[in-house]
């Protein structure tokens, strides 16, 4: 296609608050101030800020978990704001989600086969579910044998890959990755990145990451999108932006990124 393959178009997202007083207002929260934001099909796009910047806002509203207060949200052109959900069905399969907390995010009820062939379930997608799920679990580097296991017998390394198998069931085009491996050790977090880099690579991917680790995004994107109090302040190219920022909130994180001393102990 010519065009974004998703793309966000002047994002209003406010949040009405629980009441403080009976005789106020209740408070509003602005999440996203006009946000737009156009990724092309292949790309890999960081979007980044600190806690409460709008990050996982604007997640949310782009894989159709949320409604805008204003603007829209176009998947290959057509527009998926204030659709019916039985219409979002190419939406669904298109575009999947991998979540911050895998084992938040994965039915504990469920075996690990039942869970990665959900979207296939819910979405009525033809096929031997069985020879996907064993499909995809070799791909994320799972043993066939872990389909018949629960999700409380894998460590948050191997659960974060259950949650990627999942996610690539229906066959997306587009994966939007929350905060992925902020939830992991540091020992684990380069395997997953790796995983996932190389299964955008081998899928042709596009995908958006959302982090608050910029070590991470400037591993894994093209480009980068900054958030700051719900607005994009500064995006380009990844290494442009950290290279050489231009808004003073971008020079802050950068400057908040740790960096080893000459010398210093190993």
């Amino acid at each position: 296609m010519n065009g974004p393959i998703v793309e966000a178009v002047d994002l209003v997202r406010h949040y009405r608050l629980a009441r403080r007083s009976l005789r106020g207002p209740a408070p509003v929260r602005h999440a996203l101030r006009g946000v737009s934001l156009a990724v092309r099909a292949g790309e890999r796009v960081g979007i980044v800020g600190e806690s409460g910047s709008g990050k996982t806002t604007l997640a949310r509203l782009l894989v159709g978990l949320d409604t805008p207060t204003s603007g829209d949200v176009r998947f290959e052109g057509r527009s998926i704001v204030g659709r019916r959900e039985r219409d979002l069905r190419e939406l669904r399969a298109g575009v999947q989600m991998v979540f911050q907390d895998p084992l938040g995010s994965l039915d504990p009820r469920l075996t690990v086969g039942a869970i990665v062939a959900e979207p296939l379930v819910g979405l009525r997608l033809p096929g031997d579910r069985a020879a996907r799920v064993a499909e995809l679990l070799d791909a994320v580097g799972l043993p066939a044998g872990a389909a018949r296991r629960y999700p409380h017998q894998f460590s948050g390394g191997q659960r974060q890959r259950i949650a990627l198998a999942r996610a690539l069931a229906p066959r997306p085009r587009v994966l939007v990755a929350d905060e992925p491996v902020s939830a992991l050790d540091v020992s684990v977090r380069a395997q997953v990145l790796n995983l996932l880099l190389d299964l955008a690579d081998d899928l042709g991917l596009t995908v958006i990451l959302v982090s608050h680790d910029l070590s991470v995004v400037r591993f894994f994107c093209d480009r980068v999108a900054v958030l700051y109090q719900g607005e994009i302040v500064e995006s380009g190219p990844t290494d442009v932006v950290y290279d050489a920022p231009q808004h003073d909130y971008t020079r802050t994180l950068l400057a908040a990124v740790p960096r080893l001393r000459p010398g210093a102990s190993r």
